[in-house]
């Protein structure tokens, strides 16, 4: 499952963290499981945690003395709602604004 479409504008490790943590939205996931799931540096994967915190879209909890990250319902995809990724075209649109 992915992030809905309005969320996929972001930078490509700030989608990948999303897409994760859209697949398990209640559980959540800790920074050495995202690491395991997204494939970028350390530093990359922090600064879009911070990044994604600072806008909402996740949020930190301790959970059995470890951070578990979880992504707001809001990115989670409704069932009837298809998360598909966007076309160069839609890209180009979303950027200059039309």
């Amino acid at each position: 499952m992915q992030a809905k479409p309005e969320y996929r504008d972001r930078g490509e490790t700030e989608v990948a963290v999303l897409d994760a943590l859209v697949e398990r939205p209640s559980e959540g996931m800790t920074v050495f499981e995202l690491r395991s799931h997204v494939d970028a540096s350390i530093d990359d994967l922090e600064d879009a945690l911070g990044s994604l915190k600072a806008d909402g879209l996740i949020d930190a909890e301790e959970n059995g003395g470890r951070t578990v990250f979880l992504v707001d319902e809001r990115v989670i995809p409704d069932g009837n709602e298809q998360a598909e990724e966007p076309s160069w075209l839609d890209a180009i649109r979303r950027r200059i604004g039309l």
